[in-house]
């Protein structure tokens, strides 16, 4: 399918935090989609990335979605929750009626939306696991939402992929360069890319850690990471 204007919508992993160009600007899986697309089916593509670090869904529903059906896309991406399932005030009936409301005005323009499910958090950073309730529940409700509104799909959160070191930044929240790349081949195959990798999503048990190293990792990570961040939390 051909598109004249694309449209991104969500927070840091959409923008592209931690995969960037020569010039230190942010890449991310839209932009390598953008130009998979510009190279292939959609020569000539408008792309406008407006994902913001930090937001919310409903940031995305009240700040984002008017900006972009101002530039009036044929194809939008929407990717947002993850923000709200790790915050202490998180409320997931308002994040996916913020979500829904989102893609069902970009479906009334008749745009495609295309969607994705979030990865498995267990497998990321398996200290975190106690929040895959939170993240089984949103998952949940971006599935029936594609359904709903006929938005394209892609299943990331059972994939063996995403306990993958290589797939992710030191941080272990966002998207190594290698990450956002098999995000971009995942959706270029999701929208009938010719060439598309088919193998995008295969796992390699070299890049998974055992029990002994993912503790140690873990246990790093909660010193370098998840302690300021926490801070933060606390101070917002």
């Amino acid at each position: 399918m051909r598109f004249a204007r694309f449209v991104a919508l969500g927070d840091s992993q959409t923008e592209g935090l931690n995969d960037l160009d020569g010039l230190g600007a942010p890449v991310g899986w839209a932009g390598r989609l953008a130009q998979r697309l510009a190279a292939t089916t959609s020569p000539g593509l408008e792309y406008h990335n407006l994902a913001l670090r930090r937001c919310r869904a409903a940031h995305v529903r009240t700040v984002q979605l008017p900006a972009a059906l101002a530039l009036q896309p044929d194809l939008a991406t929407v990717a947002v929750g993850m923000n709200d399932v790790l915050r202490h005030d998180c409320d997931l009936d308002s994040v996916a009626a913020d979500i829904e409301a989102t893609v069902a005005a970009l479906r009334e323009t008749g745009c495609t939306v295309a969607m994705m499910t979030f990865p498995d958090i267990g497998r990321m950073i398996p200290l975190m696991g106690w929040l895959r309730p939170r993240e089984r529940r949103l998952n949940a409700d971006v599935r029936a939402i594609a359904e709903r509104y006929d938005a394209a799909l892609l299943d990331i959160f059972p994939l063996e992929m995403c306990g993958e070191t290589r797939v992710w930044s030191p941080d272990r929240i966002h998207g190594s360069t290698f990450g956002h790349e098999r995000i971009a081949e995942g959706m270029a195959e999701l929208l009938g890319v010719p060439d598309a990798d088919p193998d995008w999503s295969c796992a390699d048990p070299a890049y998974i850690p055992g029990r002994v190293a993912a503790l140690v990792r873990d246990l790093r990570w909660v010193t370098g990471y998840m302690a300021p961040w926490l801070l933060g939390q606390l101070r917002a």
